[in-house]
């Protein structure tokens, strides 16, 4: 699994982020410390676009212990096993992994 990891967070910041993501309710409902981040539809691949019944599409963010782990894996929430469910481009994962640390910069984080 490709995946984008911040390590060595503190408690507070846990909390902090854990918070925010709650607020924006991109919480997976069944899976505590499991967030659905939303992808942005014109970076998404044209077989993701042409899938918009299997969305929507998302990266999963979980919270595990003292860390971030964003899967660079683009999902489809509304299936399991798709063609549509595949790495995000170059350009996604860049647009995700600059989300992120904008994230944190904004809630005052910074690793």
């Amino acid at each position: 699994m490709r995946l984008y990891v911040i390590e060595d967070l503190t408690a507070e910041n846990i909390t902090a982020i854990r918070e925010h993501l709650n607020t924006m309710e991109l919480a997976a409902e069944s899976m505590p410390d499991l967030f659905w981040l939303p992808l942005p539809k014109d970076l998404l691949a044209d077989v993701q676009k042409e899938h918009a019944q299997c969305g929507p599409h998302c990266m999963a963010l979980e919270i595990a212990g003292d860390s971030l782990r964003m899967e660079l894996l683009v999902r489809a929430r509304g299936i399991l096993r798709c063609d549509c469910v595949a790495y995000g481009s170059p350009e996604l994962r860049a647009h995700m992994i600059q989300y992120m640390d904008d994230m944190l910069t904004s809630l005052g984080i910074y690793v």
